[in-house]
């Protein structure tokens, strides 16, 4: 590419704001988008409601099976481009957004596969009488996600929501919706029903009358949590199904047996991988008081060396911020750091690269646990470390914050980590790694860190409404209340 992304307008759309949007590399501007409007939320979501009543596409899953199979080939062609445009869209390293477009691909081809597999449950039960659990589309769905990771995210909710048999509104973020916009003509290619999956681009007020719609039945969201309790108490107000994931404040445990040099790796993987502006990124670092000091001298030496530059470049190991609002906000968060108490140990400071929102990663030390910089998520490559004498110490720590989204404890004595992951709170534990997703598995977490599941069969499970049909083979009289 040659800086410069080439997306479909809907000439509707040009009466509403047109939209710049920035390579955060560069700061120049790669595209020009114009904003939904709300009449064009209107016809989106009653496109939606009409193909949800009267297309097959509800009822027919080989329909869905074979489109979303071909959805994955088409992507799979041109996965190429999409990861390049995922990495001018956002500024992460190149390498990372080919691991992106890769996962989505995983994530289609197993929602594809999950449809067959998805038979309804059948049972004899105790008074001879047989249940069947059955599993059905809930209907329009609202789907909301994030700049951070603007297609693989989208999928985790896209893949589930459209092989479940219902329709979709999808919004992504208004910083980040090339890749979507993309994907958009590929699900045309893919044979998707008119009316089955509808894009909308635009800003929080598209997203807030999406969430208000009244006949949107499903909301999903992934963002931050403040946001996310707004639109929990919207759903509220209707009974409608909501599912939320939300912010962060990760810790990773590091014991006294662990190696240091692989401590300090995985500790810079979970930290700063995708610029640290990543959901489950381990921005708390607690280390066991016999190892705190060379840990913090290995690691200083390590962020050192990390190579931050041009995103498209095969050798970058860190990108840019996604913006100068956000960086100026990360650099608010370590100076408010500092005044409460915490020491810059390392980092923090801007790097002359091309006009580009780059900054070195920050570490900061001798921090409390009631301080901001602890309990709030920065979004961004600063990382706090806190040593601690004990396994309960350790706990305390980790669940000492109002977030519940992920944890990592390092340490050759995995039955201890086993042991201690059990008192965690927090929905997704890696023992002895960090930062890998499994599409097979749940995804979501405790707290303020959200409400219900995405991947794995609970991500489907999500996009769905049980019923219970219990049958008796012959109309009998009924059985008042007879002792057996």
């Amino acid at each position: 590419m040659n800086g410069q992304v080439n997306v479909k307008i809907d000439k509707k759309q040009e009466k509403t704001l047109k939209r710049e949007i920035l390579n955060p590399a560069t700061n120049k501007i790669i595209a020009e988008v114009f904003d939904s409007s709300l009449q064009q939320v209107e016809e989106a979501v009653d496109k939606a409601k009409q193909a949800f009543e009267q297309s097959e596409w509800k009822k027919n899953k080989s329909l869905r099976l074979g489109i979303l199979t071909k959805l994955a080939d088409l992507l799979e062609k041109e996965a190429s481009v999409f990861a390049e445009t995922e990495t001018l869209n956002t500024g992460k390293p190149i390498k990372e957004s080919q691991l992106d477009i890769e996962d989505t691909i995983n994530c289609l081809r197993y929602y594809a596969n999950l449809i067959e597999e998805n038979q309804p449950w059948t049972k004899n039960m105790f008074d001879n009488t047989n249940s069947k659990i059955i599993q059905e589309p809930i209907g329009v769905c609202a789907l909301i996600v994030p700049w951070n990771f603007p297609l693989l995210l989208g999928m985790w909710k896209l893949a589930p929501a459209l092989a479940a048999g219902n329709t979709v509104v999808f919004k992504p973020s208004e910083l980040t919706p090339l890749s979507f916009l993309k994907l958009d003509s590929l699900c045309e290619k893919a044979g998707i029903p008119e009316g089955v999956f509808n894009l909308l681009t635009g800003d929080g007020k598209v997203g807030s009358a999406l969430v208000e719609h009244k006949d949107v039945a499903k909301v999903s969201f992934t963002g931050g949590s403040e946001t996310g309790k707004r639109i929990y108490q919207q759903c509220a107000k209707e009974m409608k199904r909501v599912s939320l994931e939300l912010g962060g404040k990760s810790p990773l445990l590091i014991f006294e047996d662990s190696e240091i040099d692989i401590a300090v790796d995985w500790t810079m993987f979970g930290s700063f991988f995708n610029q640290g502006q990543v959901c489950v990124a381990s921005s708390r670092i607690l280390v066991h008081q016999s190892i705190y000091k060379p840990f913090l001298s290995a690691l200083t030496e390590a962020v050192a060396t990390i190579k931050i530059g041009n995103p498209l470049t095969e050798e970058t190991e860190m990108g840019p911020v996604i913006s100068k609002k956000h960086l100026n906000k990360i650099r608010n968060f370590i100076k408010l750091g500092q005044e409460e108490g915490a020491n810059l140990l390392t980092g923090g400071t801007l790097i002359d690269c091309e006009g580009g929102n780059y900054m070195k990663p920050a570490v900061l030390v001798d921090v409390e646990q009631h301080m901001k910089v602890v309990q709030e998520e920065i979004f961004g490559p600063v990382i706090t470390v806190q040593s601690f004498s004990s396994e309960e110490e350790a706990i305390a720590l980790a669940n000492g914050t109002k977030f519940g989204l992920a944890a990592g404890i390092l340490t050759n004595d995995v039955a201890k980590a086993e042991r201690v992951a059990e008192y965690l709170q927090a929905g997704t534990i890696w023992i002895n790694g960090y930062h890998t997703p499994h599409i097979e598995t749940a995804w979501g977490g405790f707290k303020e860190s959200g409400i219900g599941r995405e991947l794995g069969p609970s991500g489907l499970a999500a996009f769905t409404e049980t019923k219970h049909v219990n049958t008796n083979s012959k109309l009998a009289r009924a059985n008042w209340y007879q002792k057996k």
